[in-house]
């Protein structure tokens, strides 16, 4: 299994994008379902749509590079809540105007840190406030193949908060798998969506930031968050709070040797791509 060391800076050329809605229930606990609700999908458990969150200078707050290995900028922000995903940093083929393919080459543990705000406004304005916004593993795993033959068939999700010294389960363990849509289904509905997703409720329209596409290296795509576990759900950050993320092969790791390592024992998590952050 091949590592991949993520440079921040590096980031600074490839288009971010999250992906809306793609774990059930997940819209509803964010306050954001009925933002949503205009928006129609051709099956019922589809996501709900792709938004930006880093285009390289973009003229707007999009234009921040927003990432960070071990914070979160607090900037004031009352609701802010972690979204633990995992990403996927992709090669792309583009020609005459349309998105032809997404190869994804790498994954890792993503906190897609977002602000619940119900302004009405885009998404996209409530996912990034600058510097320090996002939070993404340095260690990212190459992929070896993007099906369910591939090792992400064995991957799991589970973040953690700690606050005032006390261990919170933050969202929903949950298997890679058990997305709404991944593997070779979520790639072709996302280059559908790159290529002719409009511009409706809280969304907007994607064509527009692919134009320039390939002056780039790639795009990140971070594939959607959990769903929250009960702490998640009722509380938001506080200045302080350390945050956990972890992308698991939980065929090889046991949800033990997790707990250990957040406890501080010196475990080496070998299969695995660890976000720990702190909020300031």
């Amino acid at each position: 299994m091949e590592k991949y060391n993520i440079n921040t800076d590096e980031l600074k050329d490839y288009l971010g994008f999250g992906v809306a809605g793609n774990f059930a229930g997940h819209l509803g606990e964010a306050g954001e379902a009925d933002e949503f609700s205009v928006i129609q999908t051709t099956e019922q458990n589809a996501p709900k749509g792709l938004f930006p969150f880093y285009i390289p200078e973009d003229n707007s707050h999009l234009g921040n590079l927003p990432y960070s290995t071990d914070k979160i900028n607090y900037n004031n922000l009352e609701k802010l809540q972690v979204e633990a995903e995992v990403a996927l940093l992709c090669d792309f083929v583009y020609e005459d105007g349309k998105l032809i393919d997404l190869i994804p080459k790498y994954f890792g543990a993503f906190n897609d840190c977002s602000s619940r705000v119900q302004d009405g406004k885009k998404l996209s304005t409530k996912k990034n406030w600058g510097k320090n916004s996002k939070g993404i593993s340095p260690d990212f795993i190459k992929i070896d193949d993007f099906t369910e033959k591939g090792i992400l068939n064995k991957y799991h999700i589970a973040s953690f908060i700690r606050r005032d010294g006390v261990l919170k389960n933050y969202g929903a363990i949950s298997a890679v798998k058990s997305y709404s849509y991944f593997f070779n289904q979520l790639k072709d509905w996302m280059i559908e969506q790159f290529n002719n997703q409009a511009e409706m409720g809280p969304l907007e329209g994607l064509p527009q930031y692919l134009e320039k596409l390939n002056n780039y290296k790639g795009l990140l795509i971070a594939a959607g968050a959990t769903a929250y576990a009960d702490f998640g759900k009722h509380n938001f950050l506080k200045q302080g709070d350390e945050i956990f993320v972890y992308v698991y092969d939980a065929h090889f790791h046991s949800f033990e040797d997790i707990k250990k390592d957040m406890s501080g024992v010196d475990i080496h998590l070998s299969r695995c791509s660890k976000l720990h952050q702190i909020v300031e």
